[in-house]
């Protein structure tokens, strides 16, 4: 997270704005954002105790918290596995249908690569297929 009291502060001792992302370890473009979100809101150093990173973000970058509030649907496994049983059925299929559900109801979908995970199929998109057993009869140990 970023650490707003502390670029508030070192931005009210004078320190420049290079300084104070090397020191908060971000980037200056996010130290420039914070001073200038604390300028228009009237945030200056000292701050009161009580106030810690987290009310900062949500008093200077409101849109943040709102994002951060939406979650992506989780799909629904026992339905994905009883059409998964079904002849035909693939996981794209299924994909590309909680995708439109997901988009009807203005809800974020999970990606490709993530939904076999959170579905729980155990089918991951990089899954090595298995050894062949003829293999280890080709591999002869060697001697020393």
């Amino acid at each position: 997270m970023t650490k707003y009291r502390e670029i508030i502060r070192l931005s009210g001792m004078g320190l420049s704005q290079r300084s104070i992302a090397s020191s908060c370890q971000c980037s200056r473009n996010t130290v420039s954002d914070v001073l200038s979100r604390a300028a228009e809101k009237e945030v200056a150093w000292p701050l009161p105790e009580d106030i810690a990173d987290a009310d900062l973000q949500l008093l200077l970058f409101p849109e943040k918290a709102q994002r951060e509030a939406q979650s992506r649907k989780v799909p629904d496994c026992e339905y994905i596995h009883r059409e998964l049983a079904k002849s035909g059925v693939t996981l794209s299929l299924l994909w590309n249908e909680y995708c439109e559900t997901c988009r009807r109801n203005q809800e974020i979908p999970l990606m490709y690569t993530q939904f076999p995970l959170l579905a729980g199929t155990r089918r991951s998109m990089k899954t090595p297929s298995p050894t062949p057993s003829w293999i280890g009869s080709c591999i002869t140990p060697t001697r020393s």
